[in-house]
């Protein structure tokens, strides 16, 4: 498995993820939809994943991560499909979870790949060049379907965004790479072990805690920029550059991964995360136009953007034998939680007391996670 491979895979099903999502949000705005009525869709996106994730963990440790890839990729084109067949607000809540759940399989297979590949010297610099391919799908996607809904309307952006899943299942099928061998997960563990033994391991329940935090950073401002955006009055097509300019940074940020990892060890880099994304949460509601929104999702996709990379190496360094797809799988659980309560939380909240309590509310949980990661520095 190259890692050109990696990359492209990753570009299409993630670019079509994000992409549909920013999509069905501007489409249940255009049909009326309230903020809470938008969180709680945004929310579905996740609520199954949170439940899915674990059991394929272990199922792609058992049986490898080729199958999950293909059917993940049909499986999100053909979620992606059902807003064109039914261009209604129940049409998307139906779509919504299953589009979430093919994704989360997709990134649950592909971490794993992308860990087996090369040795453990290679590992940090393997999963920044697979953050890479996260941020060139987060910075089309949006940018791709905003012009599309301009131009052609959600039906059609919906449809296009679906011919992108279907030609990375498609590129895999024909490729036919090698991957990295199942781990035997079960196998390999001890017997009787679980979900608890994981979260009971103080090297693992560190990442996991500040890799829960900055997911709650990534899934506000997914929810939130749509809405924002729309109450200060901007278009679609400048909504999807907006927020194309948060997926560039990560993509900057994470072009210089390699180099910063040989200066600054994971913790540290971990604080500067947080603290760089609470500064700009506090400043959003200061921005009334594309341009200062746009210099602030810079700011913020700059610092939530060069953790994910080190956290990814930490988790899997510290994986049990054979559990490495688990591991993930528990991450992506509480990714997914936090993309299901995040967006129904801060929906609620900003309809009780408006979009700057919910911009200071998440700046101030940036900094209780960088004090906390700040009590790990060595």
């Amino acid at each position: 498995m190259k890692l050109g491979l990696v990359v492209l895979l990753t570009v299409l099903t993630h670019l079509a993820f994000v992409g549909s999502r920013l999509t069905a949000s501007l489409s249940a705005i255009a049909l009326g939809a309230t903020p809470l009525t938008v969180g709680v869709l945004m929310a579905l996106f996740a609520a199954l994943p949170m439940l899915l994730a674990v059991y394929a963990g272990r199922r792609i440790d058992r049986d490898g991560a080729r199958g999950a890839l293909l059917a993940a990729g049909a499986g999100l084109a053909a979620a992606i499909l059902i807003p064109v067949a039914w261009p209604r607000l129940p049409g998307l809540f139906v779509a919504a979870p299953l589009m979430g759940c093919a994704f989360v399989v997709f990134h649950v297979a592909m971490n794993n790949v992308v860990g087996g590949l090369g040795s453990a010297l290679d590992r940090a610099a393997n999963f920044s060049w697979l953050a890479l391919g996260f941020s060139i799908g987060g910075f089309v996607g949006p940018l791709a379907a905003g012009f599309a809904i301009d131009g052609v309307g959600h039906r059609a952006a919906f449809l296009a965004l679906a011919l992108s899943p279907a030609a990375a299942a498609l590129i895999l099928w024909r490729a036919r790479p090698a991957l990295p061998a199942p781990a035997g997960g079960r196998r390999a563990g001890a017997a009787g072990a679980s979900v608890m033994d994981l979260l009971r391991d103080r090297r693992l329940r560190g990442a996991f805690v500040a890799s829960g935090v900055l997911a709650m950073g990534w899934d506000l401002y997914a929810f939130v920029t749509p809405v924002y955006g729309t109450r200060i009055g901007l278009s679609a097509s400048t909504i999807g550059a907006v927020m194309g300019t948060f997926a560039a940074a990560t993509f900057v940020v994470r072009l210089a991964m390699p180099a910063l990892s040989r200066r600054v060890s994971e913790w540290p880099m971990v604080v500067a995360a947080m603290g760089v994304a609470a500064a700009s949460y506090a400043l959003f509601p200061l921005a009334d136009s594309a341009a200062p929104l746009a210099a602030l999702s810079f700011a913020l996709g700059l610092g939530l953007g060069c953790a994910q990379p080190f956290i990814m190496s930490l988790l899997y360094a510290a994986s049990p034998p054979g559990r490495q797809g688990e591991v993930i799988g528990v991450r992506t659980t509480m990714l997914s939680g936090s993309t299901t309560f995040v967006p129904l939380a801060m929906g609620a909240l900003g309809a009780a007391f408006g979009m700057a309590v919910v911009f200071w509310s998440m700046a101030a949980v940036m900094l209780a996670g960088g004090g906390y990661a700040w009590r790990r520095v060595e």
